[in-house]
C-alpha cells in the first residue's frame, strides 16, 4: 500500500491544546512522500484534567493508571467528535496516531512514559491506533527524542535547510554529510508560560510582557552556562531538567518581566548559537514559539540566515502531521526513529499498535 490516510494526535510539554491533524500521505514518489492536510483543530484541555496532567509527575501508581485512562477518554471524545465536525468518512482512516501526553522522560534511566491509553482510545473510536512511539528507541539505546526530524526531511525539505520547532523545548534538525543531526536546544514555552502565569496570564502574547522588561545580565550569563548547553548530541530535555537546573534560577514572586525579556534573550542566543554553527542559511521556524513576535525578532538578530515563517495552518499542526507520517510509516513496515537523531543503535520502527476489536 502507498497512500495512507491518518489522524495524528499532538498534545505538546506546554499542555495549550490537543491538536488534530487528519492527513493523507502518498509514498509513491520516489523522493520526497507527499502529505495532503485534510482538515485539522486544537481541543483545549479541560481545566481539571489540565491540573491532573500537571501534577502527574508526583502521583502514585495507582493514580497514574487511573490518569491513563482517563486521558485515553478524552482523547477519544476528542477525536469522535473531530470526525463528525469535520464530516470524516470513518471508515478511510487506517488509524489514530497519538503521541500522548509526557510525564515522565528519563531516557539515561531506560525509559519514557505519555500517557493515554492506545486500547482506551482504540475501543472507544473503533479505530486502530498507534501510540508509544518513543519507547522502541530507548530500548535501543536512543533518546527516544525527537521524533519530528523524520517528517521535517520527509515532508518539508523543499522548504528550508535546517526546521526549529519552539514548543515546550526548543528543538532543531539539519543535515550534516547528508546524515539527519537533531537535537533540544534549550526551554522554550514552558518557562516563558510558567512565568506569565505568576501575573494570572495563560501566557506572554506576542511577547510584549518581555518586551517592556530589561535583561538581567547576572541571570543570562547563568543560564547560558548551564552545562547542558555544552553537551554534544544527541540529546535531549524534559521537565525533570527544567525543575532541577532551571526553574532555581528564576524568580516567579518578582521581577517577572524582567525575567521573561532575560529568558527571551537566553533563548534567542542558544536558538542562534546552534543555527549558526550548523551554516545554515535558511530555518523553518514552527510551534507555538513562532507566534511569540518579540522572541521570533530576537532570533533573526541573532541569527545569520534567514527565518522563515510558514503558512499558518504548518506552524500550527506541525507536530501533528508528523505524528500521523509515523503512524503512516509504522504501517508501511519503515523506520520512524532515526538513530543519527536519537543516538540508539539502529534505526527502528516504533510504536505499538492496537486493534479495536
Amino acid at each position: 500500500m502507498s497512500n495512507y490516510e491518518i489522524i495524528g494526535l499532538m498534545s505538546g510539554t506546554s499542555m495549550d491544546g490537543l491538536d488534530i491533524a487528519h492527513v493523507r500521505f502518498d509514498f509513491n514518489n520516489n523522493s520526497n512522500d507527499s502529505f495532503v492536510l485534510l482538515s485539522a483543530d486544537t481541543v483545549p484541555l479541560p481545566e481539571e484534567l489540565l491540573r491532573k496532567l500537571m501534577d502527574a509527575p508526583n502521583y502514585s501508581v495507582a493514580q497514574m493508571l487511573i490518569l491513563d485512562k482517563e486521558f485515553g477518554h478524552f482523547l477519544a471524545d476528542s477525536v469522535l467528535k473531530f470526525i463528525e465536525k469535520k464530516k470524516i468518512v470513518k471508515n478511510n482512516v487506517q488509524a489514530i496516531a497519538s503521541h500522548g501526553q509526557t510525564i515522565l522522560h528519563q531516557p539515561n534511566n531506560g525509559f519514557t512514559l505519555q500517557i493515554g491509553c492506545g486500547s482506551t482510545l482504540s475501543y472507544l473510536t473503533n479505530i486502530n491506533v498507534i501510540n508509544d512511539f518513543r519507547t522502541k528507541d530507548i530500548v535501543a539505546g536512543g533518546q527516544g527524542a525527537p521524533l519530528v526530524p523524520i517528517g521535517d526531511f520527509g515532508l518539508f525539505s523543499d522548504l528550508a535547510d535546517g526546521f526549529l520547532n519552539i514548543g515546550g523545548f526548543a528543538n532543531v534538525s539539519f543535515k550534516t554529510d547528508d546524515t539527519i543531526v537533531a537535537y533540544d536546544i534549550c526551554p522554550g514555552n514552558l518557562p516563558l508560560n510558567k512565568l506569565a502565569q505568576a501575573k494570572n496570564l495563560a501566557y506572554d502574547k506576542n511577547g510584549e510582557l518581555a518586551q517592556s522588561g530589561e535583561i538581567n545580565f547576572f541571570l543570562l550569563d547563568l543560564l547560558n552556562s548551564l552545562e547542558y548547553y555544552h553537551l554534544d548530541g544527541p540529546k535531549s530535555l524534559g521537565t525533570e531538567w527544567l525543575e532541577e537546573f532551571y526553574y532555581p534560577l528564576l524568580k516567579f514572586d518578582k521581577e517577572i518581566d524582567n525575567n521573561l525579556r532575560t529568558v527571551v534573550e537566553h533563548t534567542a542566543i542558544q536558538i542562534s548559537n546552534v543555527l549558526n554553527n550548523a551554516n545554515l542559511s535558511s530555518v523553518l521556524v514552527t510551534g507555538g514559539g513562532a507566534k511569540n513576535g518579540f522572541l521570533v525578532e530576537r532570533i533573526k538578530h541573532y541569527f545569520n540566515g534567514e527565518l522563515i515563517l510558514p503558512e499558518q495552518k504548518i506552524i500550527d499542526f506541525k507536530e501533528a502531521i508528523v505524528f500521523a507520517y509515523l503512524g503512516a510509516l509504522y504501517l508501511a513496515k519503515r523506520p520512524n526513529a532515526i538513530s543519527s537523531v536519537t543516538g540508539a543503535e539502529k534505526n527502528t520502527i516504533g510504536g505499538v499498535f492496537h486493534l479495536p476489536g
